[in-house]
């Protein structure tokens, strides 16, 4: 094993973004109704964590099989630390009501792409 740091130094002097993002898997606690009871809360959570550009995505996760809803999420954010990412999942309703449990993971983002199409007549966007 290497330390993080040294890793994510590694990745950049061969050329890889080395992004650092934090990503959050949130799982029900067992409760549903305790779920659906936050989900207001959870997401005008979502939406403050979006308007000052900590959230980068977030969106429920299938069970294994790809075709039942568990009401688990994968939330990934934009701190400058660890201790920021985790204040950010326990300040969530889901987590600080114990409706949802959660792991923190830093995530070092090396390669991919986006696609954002901008229609500049219809104001749409689309990002693929």
């Amino acid at each position: 094993m290497v330390a993080w740091k040294e890793y994510r130094r590694i990745a950049r002097e061969r050329g890889a973004l080395a992004l650092e993002l934090f990503v959050v898997e949130s799982t029900p606690a067992g409760d549903a109704e305790a779920v659906r009871a936050q989900l207001p809360g959870h997401l005008a959570h979502q939406r403050r964590m979006e308007e000052s550009g900590a959230l980068v995505l977030a969106g429920p996760l299938s069970d294994a099989s790809g075709e039942e809803m568990t009401g688990a999420g994968l939330i990934v954010l934009r701190a400058a630390s660890m201790e920021e990412a985790r204040a950010l999942a326990e300040a969530d309703p889901m987590h600080a009501s114990g409706a949802r449990r959660f792991t923190l993971r830093r995530w070092l983002v090396n390669e991919g792409s986006l696609t954002l199409s901008v229609g500049l007549s219809t104001g749409r966007v689309r990002l693929e």
